[in-house]
């Protein structure tokens, strides 16, 4: 479906306190999107003034090109997915789907084949005659999502729609969602603070911290390349440590000592000498046996090991005191790494990133 591109142009909400702070987001016709956060961020303030429930402050809301910023919610062409659901619990299935078409008054033959379509898209169709207290949390999510897309919609907005489930089934369906995306071809926009579940489904995401984006990109991108100790620290497990900057620069010809060692690395940007953050992701970490010679190589102490079936996740405290976490790989090398085992950490320069210390400001 053609359609559906959102532009926001120094979007502000405020309330007694600036919650989107002058914001500005380009999400493409068709792209799944998503707006990753902690609580109090701005994401769903954001979602609410898209849909049309909060009124923003000032800026402008762009859909397809029209500004939509003042614009009641039943005639922007966009619909939500609550985690609630929000089902009505009296009627049926089929007619909780139904329900949207019949306020538009579309003939009964239209609104049959309409309604069994949507179900047929989120496989419940057979559960047309139940009602949602019938169901479990994971079908209630796929009626909901079927009412709002009978309506075919430009926009889908999703807040937290899997919040309610349990971790078995939010992993199931993670992968279910970016497919239905994928068939339907409309613009997913969809609110969360779990990190995996914008990894996994995402185009793109935004990466939001008090009201404003700290970081846009592709998952990977942001992954591999956050651009402050922040974004390392909500994206994913990562291991953040306090250096001091000895040679300025882009990389590759940053230095930067960590305790008693001095380290090179080749992503970031050191702007000024004196403290930072280094980054690395603890796939990249590598131990090896006490005395290792070679450059980027730190002695450490392993202070316990975490078996987490496929790999092990092992945490060592450096000299300099920081802990770090590195994963190993099957089970093999992680046997002799028990606690008090005196290993080398090996940090790859390719591997390493120099951010700005801004880990005082980090929250979750």
């Amino acid at each position: 479906m053609a359609g559906g591109r959102i532009e926001l142009k120094a979007l502000t909400k405020r309330f007694t306190e600036t919650a989107v702070d002058a914001i500005d987001l380009d999400i493409a016709s068709g792209e799944f999107f998503s707006l990753l956060g902690p609580s109090g961020c701005g994401k769903t303030t954001t979602l609410r003034m898209i849909a049309g429930f909060e009124q923003p402050t000032s800026g402008e809301i762009l859909l397809d090109g029209a500004d939509v910023s003042r614009v009641s919610p039943d005639k922007r062409n966009v619909n939500t997915v609550f985690q609630s659901y929000a089902l009505f619990p009296f009627l049926s299935v089929y007619d909780n789907v139904a329900f949207g078409l019949r306020y538009r008054k579309v003939a009964k033959a239209d609104l049959t084949r309409q309604v069994g379509d949507a179900l047929d898209l989120v496989e419940m169709g057979s559960y047309a005659k139940r009602r949602p207290s019938e169901l479990s949390g994971g079908q209630q999510q796929r009626v909901a999502l079927a009412r709002a897309l009978v309506l075919n919609p430009a926009v889908l907005l999703l807040d937290e729609p899997l919040g309610a489930l349990d971790a078995k089934l939010r992993r199931s369906l993670k992968v279910e969602l970016k497919a239905l995306q994928e068939r339907v071809g409309i613009t997913f926009l969809y609110v969360t603070h779990d990190q995996e579940e914008a990894l996994t489904m995402s185009d793109r995401l935004a990466v939001m911290r008090d009201g404003k984006l700290a970081q846009v990109g592709s998952p990977r991108e942001v992954y591999d390349a956050p651009s402050s100790a922040y974004v390392a620290d909500f994206l994913g497990v990562s291991n953040l440590m306090s250096v001091e900057v000895l040679e300025t620069g882009p990389a590759p010809r940053c230095q930067v000592r960590l305790g008693e060692s001095v380290l090179h690395v080749d992503a970031g940007e050191a702007t000024a000498k004196g403290a930072a953050k280094l980054c690395i992701r603890p796939e990249k970490v590598t131990l090896e046996p006490h005395g290792s010679a070679g450059d980027n190589r730190a002695p450490a102490m392993v202070e316990r090991s975490v078996f987490l079936g496929a790999s092990t996740q092992v945490y060592v405290r450096l000299a300099a005191g920081d802990v770090l976490q590195a994963q190993v790989n099957g089970d093999s090398a992680a046997v002799a790494l028990v606690q008090g085992t005196p290993v080398h950490v090996h940090l790859p320069a390719q591997s390493l990133r120099v951010l700005p210390d801004d880990s005082h400001e980090v929250s979750h």
